[in-house]
């Protein structure tokens, strides 16, 4: 089970660090990603980190300006968001993810005002 926490209210150019606890399993062996979706788009990918820490890539929009961590000890993985902009507004998820195969935790609102 994922427990995303986090979201909330910030001004543009502000930041926030979302936090994924996971529970019921270890998650040193998956790939943690996380994902967000503004109101009327789909889905999209912001982040991963790979098994055991082996690599992180971002997406291009949020590439810079935000961070993906994990506590290994805490079995938490983490979502650093600086320099936060209107266009970053979004339900965020996070996932596990083992051999193409996910594991969703549900949603914390981020909402960036202008």
């Amino acid at each position: 089970q994922l427990q995303a926490s986090g979201g909330g209210l910030v001004q543009a150019g502000g930041s926030l660090r979302l936090s994924c606890a996971a529970s019921g399993r270890t998650f040193s062996s998956y790939s943690m990603k996380w994902f967000r979706q503004a109101p009327g788009k789909e889905r999209e990918f912001v982040a991963h980190d790979g098994r055991s820490g082996s690599t992180t890539y971002y997406a291009d929009s949020v590439k810079g300006r935000f961070t993906i961590s994990r506590d290994t000890a805490k079995n938490t993985v983490y979502l650093q968001m600086n320099s936060l902009k209107p266009e970053d507004t979004a339900l965020y998820f996070c996932a596990a993810e083992l051999y193409g195969t996910y594991y969703w935790g549900q949603g914390t609102l981020v909402t960036v005002s202008s």
